[in-house]
């Protein structure tokens, strides 16, 4: 495959057989960053589990405290007063009848969508769509609540979900690379720090197998696991 003179040129810049710790990979994708728009730093960490198992699926949610730089739109399903509450908190859209229709009619220009618990029943008939592109509210990520105006406001502050993929391997953006590098590698840590707290007891061997950062078009770096983990203990 025929790379570009810009990958060609940042790939001059690596050594392939280097592992970094969160701060120095933080540092040098932002030296190595060269497109004209603001990236994001992702991250993907390959674990030591079968997804296929359902004891072994590792998914949650995590509040990261410098948020991801992003504008995150919000619709929350409610009916009445709940509905009001939600707009009040900053969801960008709130009601049940109208926004069901919208949906069943291919509507899905949102991020995330908050249910209460009395409106699920329909909300589940709407699976196909919603389940694909990663919608559909569930109580383990905190967006099926009573308290929408509460979850409203985490999820604009920053609180992201997350899922281990069909291969092992768990991608999130920790926000962007404009931050300042210490809000990066906070966010970074606090992600860490909730996956190694989501470890499955049915997990055997070793956990964390592989941590990657990179930004949004540039390489991978490889991360020190062992010194990684052994700092998020301190």
């Amino acid at each position: 495959m025929k790379v570009s003179k810009r990958v060609a040129e940042l790939k001059k810049k690596l050594d392939k057989n280097k592992t970094y710790t969160i701060e120095e990979a933080v540092k040098l994708l932002k030296e190595l960053s060269s497109v004209k728009f603001t990236e994001s730093l992702d991250c993907a960490i390959k674990l030591g589990v079968n997804p296929k198992h359902a004891d072994q699926m590792v998914r949650g949610t995590v509040s990261l405290p410098h948020g991801t730089g992003k504008e995150v739109k919000v619709l929350v399903l409610a009916k009445g007063a709940l509905a009001e509450e939600a707009l009040a908190a900053g969801a960008d859209y709130a009601g049940f009848e109208e926004y069901i229709e919208k949906i069943k009619s291919g509507w899905t220009d949102i991020d995330v969508i908050i249910a209460a618990p009395d409106v699920m029943a329909e909300v589940g008939k709407l699976g196909r769509v919603l389940g694909p592109k990663g919608l559909m509210p569930n109580p383990k990520s905190g967006t099926v609540t009573k308290d929408v105006a509460k979850a409203v406001k985490e999820v604009k502050a920053g609180k992201i979900e997350f899922r281990v993929d069909k291969n092992g391997i768990v991608h999130v953006s920790l926000g962007k690379l404009s931050f300042d590098d210490n809000a990066l590698v906070e966010n970074a840590r606090e992600f860490l720090k909730t996956i190694l707290k989501l470890k499955p007891a049915s997990a055997k061997g070793q956990y964390v197998k592989g941590i990657y950062l990179s930004s949004t078009m540039g390489p991978g770096l490889k991360l020190n696991s062992d010194e990684v983990l052994a700092s998020l203990k301190k």
